[in-house]
């Protein structure tokens, strides 16, 4: 290798040095030379000199240069970290700086050196496999933007946006994004449903996901020297990238298929398709190769592993390689017939073409990037052979060019990078993860939801409150156990410490001391916020719908009211099955006194007990014991307690009995005798059947003090809790002089909103977005007279909206898609009549009537009453 073909110096050991997988790949392709640092080599020689014992190490027979020149480089770095004064350091240095010498020649290294040399066979392909692979993700989806476009595809997987509830996977989203980039304005796509094209945010969000899994292993990985579990560490990794491999290729063969019977050309389609089919790796290939892998890490074989997964890679390259070839044969077909002499002397024909290739619009992304797609063709040798052969010479030339070691592929691919985020400006833009944004559909859902929800509170004399939705920081601290690290603070503005409020509860029970109430029944809807990891049916940002009752009582009136009041909710709210989980705080403690839980680690047994809902108790008895430092006896006689669960009489009758431990423990006798008050007075009103007693109930909140709750939505859509609540009859006292008593029931009404929209989607419906009744249609362009008509049905009370536009159609879609009932349609007839056409929609009757009587008409059909359900 001559100095001048150098494009950089990889200085191993210098101060904060350190190997990346792009620098291996530089040197295993002789695109870079090897420097030991100075100062690194003066301080090995101060270290003795490693043992003098030798042994024949030959690099594995299978391997490429290219893989065993990375080899070579992996054991001269680990030499390097693992401080090694070697003879090795220099040789291996001088045949990775010399392009001619072949790799695989015979290498004398110590016995030491021979036990690296193995390590780094894995690391070293890895590195290249790190480095190749987050090219291709690149690479790849511009291949599918040109198939798309050459195969006129329905792109609408593409709108894929991140719907801010952390089930979304990151990267599809952003290869949804960088997709839109590159066929943005396009005109070709968006008609034909094809498969391999809608599954490619999902295919190719894999691939990223697991290339990123392997660039953060081989940080760490390549610069470990070569420790003891790298082979099986990094395998772990490679083996889902080579399934993500398998996937990507599948379907780019697929489109490279489709793209073929695209080719206008005839002839030139034959050619082509011959070339492909002696040239292209299929999909039988690519499954064979992933079994091939697949056999030797099950056998542990991890150096011929790793070599066989960049084989494999090495097929998917070429694959998608091809996949460009045969899109820009589509999209350039007209050219390549000229090139070929296929139409040549017909004029007639060659003018069409031309025609027709002058008609095509091209994404804002792919017309950049197929110029220098055709650029790279038109330089290459191709142009000076004959035309007989020069189809066959260009395929070749240009898929040599896509060669990740051609010196002018990095400059194509780097264009490409730049084409896609100089385009950044065409990304819509997102939303923090754990939010949502709610289109018209959804809103009507809510807003019924939350009327219903108000008219229950209402009826049970509640008032409504609202507060800050932020709180001083020491008004949220302490509340909460250990949930309190989901607060949200802000920073500190103004002089005070403050945070987002995590409930209703506390600003509620700060309200009550600040204004020294003792007595108030209030609700409150409004929004929370966690700072938790959001997941399906989890958010960052939600609403809470609150119900409390404050203020002295009749013993468990209040309670009995609270539990009341959730069953009236979720049975109004339609969402389908349910059940009330219920217990007593007194209980739980009296649990964990009798099981030997010392008094200082009730609420953190508790926070461990109510995570039963999402985990096994094995996970949880494993927390108990090697975090929390329970004993193991007592761990399992927790176990004995929390299995119990049941209809509420039948196992209170069984806790009350003789012999039963809790009666030998005052706060657990409190607590039966509270819950049997309680449990008959919600049989007497006929809501018994609803609860279940559940003993593993804990409600981690530091506040509660008497009967805790939870529902569960029993149907098919798992959303987790949907409403829970106690009582807190210390909380208020926090904040001031006064101990109130209170008990209250929170709603989580984002769930109940996924339940709701759920079932409308099961059932096929949609809800109406607007309330319009009356869609007053002008087919014209006179505003003055849809003022005057409009006019007169608001001025009357009724909802109702106008369009002025000559196109008839354009009103009846948009009746339709807004689900009106009423038109009142007025042409130029009409307007010579002197009449209006009134036309319900349901029903496709329609009348005229004089234009002074239609307000009077529509109110006499009983508009007011209609209820639009459109024909399927």
């Amino acid at each position: 290798m001559t100095q001048g073909a150098v494009s950089a110096v990889i200085n191993l050991g210098g101060k904060g040095s350190s190997l990346s997988s792009s620098s291996v790949f530089s040197v295993a392709t002789s695109q870079s030379l090897v420097q030991i640092d100075s100062s690194t080599l003066e301080k090995l020689k101060t270290t003795s000199p490693s043992p003098t014992t030798t042994a024949a190490a030959t690099l594995s027979n299978f391997l490429t240069v290219t893989e065993s020149r990375a080899s070579l480089l992996i054991l001269l770095n680990s030499l390097i970290l693992s401080n090694t004064n070697s003879p090795s350091l220099q040789l291996i240095s001088q045949t990775l700086n010399d392009a001619d010498v072949d790799p695989s020649q015979q290498i004398h290294v110590t016995e030491p050196e021979l036990s690296l040399l193995k390590k780094s066979t894995i690391l070293a392909v890895s590195a290249i496999l790190d480095h190749q692979s987050s090219v291709l993700t690149s690479f790849a989806d511009v291949a599918v933007a040109l198939s798309s476009e050459a195969l006129r595809a329905d792109v609408t997987a593409f709108n894929l946006m991140d719907s801010g509830d952390g089930h979304t996977s990151k990267e599809e989203v952003g290869v949804a994004a960088d997709l839109r980039v590159l066929v943005n304005g396009s005109k070709l796509v968006g008609k034909e449903k094809i498969g391999a094209v809608s599954k490619v945010p999902k295919v190719h969000g894999t691939m990223r996901e697991q290339v990123k899994s392997l660039h953060s292993k081989m940080r760490v990985e390549l610069n470990s020297n070569g420790s003891d579990g790298t082979e099986e560490a990094v395998s772990t990794v490679l083996l889902p990238l080579a399934a993500a491999l398998r996937e990507l290729g599948v379907g780019s063969f697929s489109r490279a298929k489709s793209n073929l019977e695209f080719v206008g050309s005839d002839d030139l389609k034959l050619r082509i398709r011959e070339l492909f089919e002696k040239d292209c790796p299929n999909a039988d290939s690519l499954g064979s190769g992933f079994n091939v892998a697949l056999n030797l890490v099950f056998g542990k074989d991890y150096d011929k592993f790793a070599h066989e997964v960049n084989v494999l890679f090495a097929l998917v390259w070429k694959i998608v390689a091809w996949e460009i070839v045969t899109a820009f044969a589509v999209l350039e077909g007209a050219e390549l017939n000229e090139k070929t002499g296929e139409v040549k002397g017909n004029a007639e024909e060659s003018k069409a073409d031309k025609k027709k290739k002058k008609k095509l619009v091209l994404g804002k992304g792919t017309s950049l990037i197929l110029p220098l797609i055709k650029e790279r063709l038109q330089s290459g040798r191709a142009n000076d052979v004959e035309n007989s052969g020069f189809l066959e010479t260009l395929v070749q030339d240009f898929l040599s060019f896509l060669d990740l070691a051609h010196p002018k592929f990095t400059e194509f691919l780097l264009k490409v990078k730049d084409i896609v985020e100089s385009n950044e400006s065409r990304r819509l833009p997102k939303i923090p993860k754990g939010t949502r944004d709610f289109a018209k559909e959804q809103m009507t859902i809510r807003k019924k939801a939350f009327s219903i929800i108000e008219a229950v509170f209402e009826r049970h004399g509640a008032t409504a409150l609202d507060t800050p939705v932020f709180e001083l920081r020491e008004t949220l601290t302490g509340k909460y156990g250990e949930d309190s690290k989901l607060i949200y603070d802000l920073a500190d503005q103004g002089g005070e410490l403050l945070s987002l409020r995590y409930d209703l509860t506390v600003p509620f029970a700060r309200f009550m001391a600040m204004n020294g109430l003792t007595s108030l029944k209030r609700y409150q809807i409004a929004k929370v916020y966690r700072r938790d990891n959001p997941s399906k049916g989890r958010y960052r940002e939600f609403y809470q719908c609150d119900f409390d009752i404050a203020g002295p009582s009749e013993k468990m009136g209040p309670d009995f009211e609270v539990v009341r009041i959730l069953t009236e909710l979720l049975d109004e709210l339609k969402i389908g099955e349910y059940e009330i989980k219920l217990n007593h705080r007194k209980l739980l403690d009296g649990m964990m006194e009798i099981c030997g839980v010392p008094p200082e680690k009730f609420r953190t047994i508790c926070s461990s007990i109510d995570k039963l809902d999402k985990q096994s108790f094995q996970q949880i008895r494993k927390e108990m014991v090697e975090e929390k430092g329970l004993t193991a006896e007592t761990a399992d006689r927790i176990e004995t307690f929390i299995k119990e669960k049941g209809s509420p009489l039948e196992l209170l009758s069984k806790f009350k009995q003789e012999g039963s431990a809790f009666l030998e423990n005052s706060g657990s006798v409190d607590a039966l005798n509270d819950l049997e008050i309680l449990f008959k007075a919600l049989e007497k009103s006929k809501r018994i059947d609803k609860v279940v007693f559940d003993l593993s109930l804990a409600r981690g909140l530091d506040y509660y003090t008497g009967v805790v709750f939870e529902a569960v939505f029993k149907g098919g859509t798992q959303v987790g809790s949907i409403a829970a609540g106690g009582r807190y009859d210390n909380l208020i006292g926090m904040f001031g002089s006064k101990q109130v008593p209170a008990v209250g029931v929170s709603l989580g009404i984002e769930r109940v909103f996924a339940i709701m929209e759920q079932h409308m989607k099961d059932q096929n419906q949609m809800a109406r977005p607007t309330k319009t009744e009356v869609l007053v249609s002008i087919l014209g362009n006179d505003l003055t007279l849809a003022a005057e008509l409009v006019g007169e049905l608001w001025d009357a009370g009724v909802k109702a909206e106008f369009l002025v536009n000559k196109r008839r159609q354009k009103h009846f879609d948009y009746a339709k898609e807004s689900r009106i009932p009423w038109m009142v349609l007025v042409g130029e007839q009409e307007i010579k009549e002197g009449l209006v056409q009134l036309k319900e929609l349901e029903t496709n009757n329609d009348i005229k009537i004089p234009r002074d009587q239609f307000v009077e008409e529509l109110k006499k059909r009983g508009l007011e009453l209609v209820v639009y359900n459109p024909k399927t």
